[in-house]
């Protein structure tokens, strides 16, 4: 494991006032810390990225979702600031070798220190082997005994049941592992997902919405699921794996999906589940940059992160 500090080069853009905070850009209002220097009470929305894609190399995917984080930072840098609380950015983990499992131990010790610093971690992956260290810090905050929904806006369910943990075994390891977790997994394709696969989603009490139908009803079944699912847990976290999103709008994915979600759909989910109020924390995972055509996927994503910013426990009306 590595972990690289916040560097300022990540943050810059276009200037419309200097003292106006209502004109500001997220890079006029970010901080940059380490993570052994946060503050008790900071109040803030806390980035770390997680520069990881071993988990992808094990399940055969293609390579390059580790040169995420910094770049979608760099997308992040010139939004417009429109939430309330502070950013703080503290760095990177990166993943040494294929030390997979140590990096999202060290991932998870990382977040639960923002979670006790009362910062709400915003995790740019890496692969989505990302889940599992963002679902380790909090656990550990949490406690052994609360309740944790996990919510995954995917096209796949991740449950693969394979010698070694990769992006395609979390959700498995963690039901198999944690009584106490719950999985609800929106945008699920048919032909993204092998007959056992949903045999074991099954087995395992994993609820799931098919993509076909998550805009059916004008999303109202969605949401009822959603509220359904959100209202039996203590906490719940929210990953979105950019992959269940159509590759005409996110080609630069690991696994890109002819038939995936619309970037308006994702955003209206986002903004949804971002509401409410027992959410704890968000990652994003698989946008590979090295597969991006024109920077489409790295900019999605960053505007996908600033619907979370905005939208976070802002109870609906």
């Amino acid at each position: 494991m590595i972990y690289t500090l916040p560097d300022q080069q990540h943050w810059s853009g276009r200037i419309d006032s200097e003292s106006d905070r209502s004109a500001f850009r997220l890079h006029q209002i970010v901080t940059l810390k380490n993570i052994e220097q946060l503050n008790e009470n900071e109040s803030a929305f806390g980035l770390v990225g997680f520069e990881c894609e071993e988990g992808v190399r094990r399940n055969k995917g293609r390579l390059g979702a580790a040169l995420a984080p910094n770049k979608i930072r760099r997308f992040l840098s010139n939004l417009p600031y429109t939430f309330d609380k502070k950013l703080i950015d503290t760095g990177n983990i990166a993943c040494e070798g294929n030390q997979l499992e140590k990096a999202q131990e060290e991932l998870g010790s990382h977040i639960s220190k923002l979670y006790r610093h009362s910062c709400v971690p915003i995790i740019l992956g890496g692969g989505h082997e990302t889940l599992y260290g963002h679902y380790l810090g909090a656990r550990k905050h949490i406690g052994p005994h609360a309740s944790l929904g996990i919510i995954n806006i995917d096209a796949h369910f991740d449950m693969r049941q394979d010698p070694l943990p990769s992006s395609g075994t979390m959700f498995r390891q963690i039901l198999e592992e944690d009584e106490q977790a719950g999985y609800l997994c929106i945008g699920i394709q048919e032909l993204g997902n092998t007959k056992a696969l949903f045999e074991a989603a099954d087995q395992l009490g994993c609820t799931y919405i098919y993509e076909e139908d998550v805009a059916a009803n004008d999303f109202l079944n969605t949401f009822r699921e959603i509220d359904r699912f959100a209202a039996q847990y203590d906490y719940v976290i929210l990953t979105l794996c950019t992959d269940s999103i159509l590759a005409d709008a996110a080609p630069g994915v690991s696994a890109p999906s002819p038939f995936g979600l619309e970037p308006k759909t994702v955003k209206i989910l986002l903004k949804y589940i971002a509401a409410k109020n027992n959410l704890l924390s968000f990652d994003i995972s698989e946008v590979n940059p090295v597969y991006d055509e024109g920077d489409r996927t790295i900019r999605l994503a960053a505007y996908l992160v600033a619907e979370v910013l905005h939208h976070y426990n802002k109870i609906q009306t």
